[in-house]
């Protein structure tokens, strides 16, 4: 009697604590005395969708990499393997995030799987997350206030060159945090196949065919990471201090011998590089519902490289580069009833200094500034969830008597509303603005091969980018379903352009009265086939792209219709989890290229020995010899091309990896958060 008397007190206790907060509901696990209340695992709210992983799903994964993978998140390949997770779309980055800030690779290895509470997905960002950024993860993980854990991953491939050793700990005593991460990577591909079958259309009326491609060809790196943490926190605030560098042990090789005619000729690079940055965080709460954050970020890059291409003629350069960057950002929230505030504001400022020598002799100076503004609310009306932001932003460019300043009003809305307690309906509308690579708008031109160059262009300007989603999903505690609408318009935006001049060919970008656009329909669905035992996970849509180019005289209008898609299956089998998954790839088109991403498809076998040990296998490309990694067609009226690219030894890949982790006296409370934002862009123009 007593069992049955309690439950409704914590039911009803559950539900006042989420209205409070101004949440929906998630799926918890709450026994009393052989009770047990469930709900939805995936829950839609206003600008996220809020995952809870299961038991098996977090007692399976060793470490953030694995964890994601089983997730199955749409528009996102996780390759566990590899560690790396990419984006199967061209609407921008992706960020993940634990606590609310950036994490390195390093992070997500070390990550403390016990600590994980939910996972939040957020495919719309809001205005506070800048530019270029389509998706986020973030992982919430609680803080652990005692103990240790230390372990490590070593992961490597039985048929290739190719491996990820890295090792971590962790020192939790009192209100500190000690963390050390180190990761040695290393491969040597052989065997890479390139195909590019090129039509060059004259002034004179002449057409002229070449056929490039690789009689043998190999590349190389050997690299180390290295990252202390020092985290100082209470139930109230977060302070971390966080040093890092990575550099390459060898220079990064990229050698081939090329065939165009029958003749032969070497096509070489090889780069290196080193990158120190700190980053230092803070975090406070203050009077229950108001908080301030502040974070300041420094990174220098140092670069040294040389290109050497014989097509033709005999053609190198090499390159020394500096750069040095400063980031900052604070946010102040307040959570108020019936809606929260947020504001803040995001500085950074760039110099580069790259030295251009050999055939290209050039001295690259750029200045680049950047200010964004923003506030948003959110909150509730009634059944109807809703936030709105609005953002300023101006960016500031200067490369020896090129001078830019951008501004750009950045507004946001996304409202969603419940048509029945497992339907619901959600609107996003979003401008933002989009910025091309450092390297691009330098004034440097790099010849790529006899017949084409790569011009920079230093007058390109950033873009607006108008958007709109609709959404309609459904959700229980076994399936998942979303079916979404999407477009997308870029106005006078960067489009690629080929420009014939003398008997040669000129690639470059351009912006004035252009337009790029897209829109999709895709459908999203996940269902838990046995429940706690096999989950299964369908998606795929149909993309439609615009390209117009009104810049010049030689305009040009390209359409393009893809479809892209995949699957997954992973199945819990006690200390045994299976999984499987394949994707097209991601095929669009931009300018006057078509792109198609390369598939992938995967089979993964785990087995955990015990709470230290995990032993994972990984078959990538299962069934082919020579998988394709890339393709891409040129559609100019004065350039066409069809380049393919294979890679032997990703065909038919093993790779094991072992992953050991010891804990003693961990407990946990709040949220730990961690950081990372260094800056990556060196502003050298390569082919």
């Amino acid at each position: 009697m007593k069992r049955f008397f309690l439950l409704p007190l914590v039911v009803c206790y559950m539900t006042a604590a989420a209205q409070d907060n101004g949440e929906p509901l998630y799926e918890k696990d709450v026994t009393l005395d052989e009770v047990t209340v469930k709900a939805a695992r995936v829950v839609q709210q206003v600008d996220r969708m809020r995952i809870y992983p299961s038991k098996q799903q977090i007692e399976s994964s060793s470490n953030g990499y694995s964890l994601l993978a089983k997730l199955t998140l749409p528009h996102i390949r996780v390759d566990e393997a590899m560690s790396s997770i990419t984006a199967l779309t061209n609407l921008g980055n992706v960020q993940v995030r634990i606590n609310d800030v950036i994490a390195s690779r390093d992070d997500l290895l070390a990550l403390d799987m016990q600590g994980v509470d939910h996972i939040e997905f957020i495919d719309k960002p809001g205005v506070r997350y800048g530019d270029d950024v389509a998706y986020i993860i973030n992982i919430k993980v609680k803080k652990p206030v005692g103990g240790y854990v230390i372990g490590s991953q070593l992961t490597n491939t039985l048929t290739a060159v190719n491996g990820s050793e890295s090792v971590f700990a962790k020192l939790n005593h009192g209100r500190s945090e000690f963390a050390l991460n180190y990761s040695l990577d290393y491969h040597h591909f052989k065997g890479a196949e390139y195909d590019a079958r090129t039509t060059y259309r004259l002034e004179n009326g002449d057409v002229m065919t070449m056929n490039r491609r690789s009689l043998s060809s190999h590349n190389k790196d050997f690299s180390h990471l290295a990252q202390l943490t020092y985290s100082l926190s209470d139930s109230s605030y977060v302070l971390q201090v966080k040093l890092k560098g990575n550099a390459d042990i060898h220079p990064q090789r990229n050698d081939a011998i090329m065939e165009l005619s029958g003749t032969p000729y070497d096509d070489r690079s090889s780069s290196r590089r080193s990158s120190p940055s700190f980053d230092i965080y803070y975090h406070h709460d203050f009077l229950r519902h108001q908080s301030v954050t502040a974070n300041v970020v420094g990174t220098s890059i140092k670069t040294t490289g040389e290109e050497v291409n014989n097509e033709g003629s005999d053609y190198r350069y090499s390159t020394n580069g500096q750069t040095y960057s400063l980031w900052s950002e604070a946010i102040y929230e307040n959570r108020l009833k019936p809606f929260t505030l947020s504001c803040g504001v995001q500085t950074s400022q760039r110099y580069s200094h790259n030295i251009y020598q050999g055939d290209v002799l050039a001295v690259n100076n750029m200045h680049t500034s950047d200010l964004y503004l923003f506030s948003q609310l959110k909150g509730n009306l009634s059944k109807l969830s809703y936030m709105g932001g609005l953002g300023v932003s101006r960016r500031y460019y200067r490369q020896t008597d090129t001078k830019q300043d951008f501004w750009l009003f950045r507004p946001k809305m996304t409202v969603i509303y419940p048509i029945t307690d497992n339907v619901k309906l959600k609107y996003d509308f979003e401008i933002s603005q989009h910025t091309s690579q450092i390297a691009i708008v330098s004034d440097v031109s790099i010849k790529m091969n006899a017949m084409e160059t790569i011009l920079g262009n230093p007058e390109i300007h950033p873009n607006r980018m108008t958007s709109h989603q609709l959404l309609l999903s459904y959700s229980t505690p076994r399936f998942t379903s979303e079916l979404q609408g999407y477009y997308r318009i870029n106005s006078h935006c960067n489009l690629e352009q080929y420009i014939r001049r003398d008997g040669h060919f000129y690639q470059t970008q351009v912006n004035a009265d252009n337009e790029c656009s897209f829109f999709y329909i895709e459908s999203y669905n996940q269902w838990d086939i046995i429940p706690e035992k096999l989950t299964g996970t369908i998606y795929g849509g149909i993309y439609r792209f615009f390209n117009f180019l009104r810049s010049t005289g030689d305009n040009y209008t390209h359409t393009y219709t893809s479809f892209n898609g995949g699957c997954s299956l992973q199945a819990y089998l006690n200390r045994w989890t299976l999984g499987a998954y394949a994707d097209n790839g991601w095929n669009f088109m931009e300018g006057e290229h078509r792109g198609h991403q390369a598939p992938a498809w995967y089979f993964t076998v785990t087995y955990r020995m015990n709470n230290a040990f995990t032993l994972s296998l990984f078959a990538q490309h299962p069934f082919s010899q020579h998988p394709l990694t890339n393709k891409t067609e040129v559609v100019s009226r004065y350039v066409q091309k069809e380049i393919s690219q294979h890679q032997r030894d990703y065909g038919n890949m093993l790779t094991l990896k072992l992953s050991w982790r010891l804990n003693r006296g961990r407990k946990y409370r709040d949220i730990q958060r961690t950081m990372n934002h260094s800056d990556k862009e060196t502003g050298i123009l390569s082919k």
